[in-house]
């Protein structure tokens, strides 16, 4: 006897399996037969995922588009200063409205885990104490994790070390940074240098917006690479963005890639926002803004991509949908053989969720009982439609479910219900 059962549903590895839950855990993928439960879910063949996961996002700026305006250049630095106006008069009450607006949107569309960077620059830290509440609301249903971000710089901002210090006081999970946006170059690798050591001191993950620049010179990755391996980091330690890496010469980045590798660095690359922000100073021919994906997970890199921004100063759309995020890394970085394709959904899936650090995340006994059942038949199909969710499971427990959806056609000699699923030779 089971609390919940998801029948005859396929696995992204193409086997077609039921899944026995009881109470927040799997304890059972096989077939089950005639097995009962408190409530079933009938698959019949379609697509049954562990949750998708978003290993970059802002939550504290979310669904703030036109607040105070909107950015008019489209660019980081116009963005970058719109925040700053927004954050000095956002009220923590309205952070957390927005923030949990969000976290509905995206438990509706199965992403269940968000690594979302607070700005620790206001030495009032009403975002940390706001994202802090909303960790704390989301906890029975979604993981949140929270990196103390610097926004305008670790040492560029009075207090910034402090502040950022604070938020790690009150709770913080991870330790951020920004070293392409200190003062100076050599600043900004000071500035790896002194949140690795205290990351280290603390026992903490880092993640660092890193090298998020058209500028081919700026090569921050390299000094976290190396303080990564001096301080015994690896593992642990992600560089979110590397868009500079879409403008460094050949010769250079076969240096660097090896060092990235052997530092055991994570990438997070963010194409929905890359291939919006980057480039904005490019005529023709014009950089796409997106950092070497494939040429790193040829180097045994570890890539996820990530959301990035929502409605917010830097960009003005966004669902809170993985699949959209990794549709467009898909094209971006010209990812179409099907392995690749099928890359791309474990770039929204397993990779972040190993980047993560995530404890019993997946579709196997003794795994957290999350998963998301899809309108499509696989991953690649997945992408292709990024279809409805038919049922979200958070820790044992349906949260969400959205009706499949059909279209009603009036053709003649020609069905009148249309689906868009499609498999070869079906």
């Amino acid at each position: 006897m089971f609390d919940l059962l998801i029948r005859g549903g396929t696995l992204p590895d193409g086997r077609v399996a039921d899944i026995g839950i009881r109470g927040d855990r799997i304890v059972a993928v096989e077939a089950l037969g005639e097995a009962e439960a408190g409530e079933v879910i009938e698959a019949a063949g379609d697509l049954v995922t562990p949750p998708f996961v978003d290993p970059h996002f802002h939550l504290d700026a979310a669904l703030s588009y036109g607040l105070p305006r909107i950015n008019a250049s489209g660019t980081l630095l116009e963005g970058i200063a719109l925040w700053g106006e927004l954050r000095r008069i956002a009220t923590a009450e309205e952070m957390i409205e927005r923030a949990l607006a969000y976290c509905d949107w995206a438990v509706s569309m199965g992403l269940l885990a968000i690594r979302s960077h607070v700005d620790t620059t206001d030495p009032s830290l009403r975002t940390v104490e706001a994202m802090i509440a909303v960790r704390e609301a989301v906890r029975p249903y979604l993981d949140l994790q929270l990196v103390a971000f610097p926004q305008d710089g670790v040492f560029r901002a009075p207090g910034g070390m402090e502040n950022l210090t604070r938020a790690l006081d009150m709770g913080v999970d991870l330790v951020g940074g920004i070293p392409h946006f200190e003062r100076t170059m050599a600043e900004g690798a000071t500035s790896v240098t002194a949140l690795c050591e205290l990351a280290a001191a603390r026992g903490l993950r880092v993640d660092l917006h890193c090298d998020e620049t058209d500028d081919p010179m700026s090569r921050h990755v390299e000094t976290l690479a190396h303080e990564t391996q001096r301080l015994g980091l690896q593992g642990r330690v992600a560089a979110s963005h590397l868009t500079s890496m879409h403008s460094m010469d050949n010769y250079y980045v076969s240096k660097l890639l090896p060092l990235v590798a052997e530092a055991e660095l994570a990438a997070i690359a963010n194409p929905l926002i890359n291939i919006v922000i980057q480039g904005r100073h490019d005529s023709f021919p014009k950089r796409r803004g997106l950092t070497r994906v494939k040429e790193m997970q040829a180097a045994g890199i570890p890539v996820a991509w990530g959301q990035d921004c929502v409605r917010d100063p830097w960009y003005p759309l966004g669902t809170a949908d993985m699949l959209d995020v990794a549709f467009m890394g898909l094209h971006v970085a010209q990812m179409t053989h099907p392995d690749e394709m099928r890359a791309c959904f474990d770039m929204v899936t397993d990779v972040p969720a190993a980047i993560l650090g995530l404890e019993g995340y997946g579709l196997a006994p003794d795994c957290v009982a999350s998963l998301v059942v899809l309108d499509a038949g696989d991953p690649v199909e997945a992408l292709r439609l990024r279809p409805a969710r038919l049922a979200v499971v958070a820790k044992g427990r349906v949260v969400s479910r959205t009706p499949r959806p059909e279209a009603q056609l009036a053709l003649p000699g020609r069905p009148e219900r249309l689906r868009r699923r499609h498999r070869a030779g079906a």
